[in-house]
């Protein structure tokens, strides 16, 4: 079974390098499951309860605890990386992550 757009897995993401999110959390899957199902690579945003809200960062709430996804520390991991599937996010929250990250790349 492959991971789905709009999941959040454990993910191991040491060795992490300069300000990169690092340890092993909560990471919130954004490509598209096309990509998913073929790739043994997928897109993940990390999810954090700490830090300071930012305009590229979606206050979210997970399993009953407040947070946000870090969407400008987006990055491909090797699906290895993903330790167990946690659940999902709400399709509200899932919709804010996907407008924050079209803001992110538009022109």
């Amino acid at each position: 079974m492959f991971p789905k757009r709009g999941d959040v897995y454990l993910c191991e993401l040491d060795p992490a390098i300069g300000s990169e999110i690092r340890k092993t959390r909560p990471a919130l899957v954004v490509s598209p499951d096309e990509l998913n199902e073929h790739w043994s690579t997928c897109l993940i945003a990390p999810m954090t309860t700490g830090g300071h809200p930012y305009p590229f960062r979606v206050a979210c709430k997970f399993r009953n605890t407040r947070g946000h996804v870090v969407v400008d520390q987006i990055r491909a991991v090797d699906s290895a990386r993903l330790v167990r599937r946690l659940g999902s996010l709400s399709p509200s929250s899932m919709s804010q992550v996907l407008a924050v990250a079209r803001e992110m790349f538009a022109d």
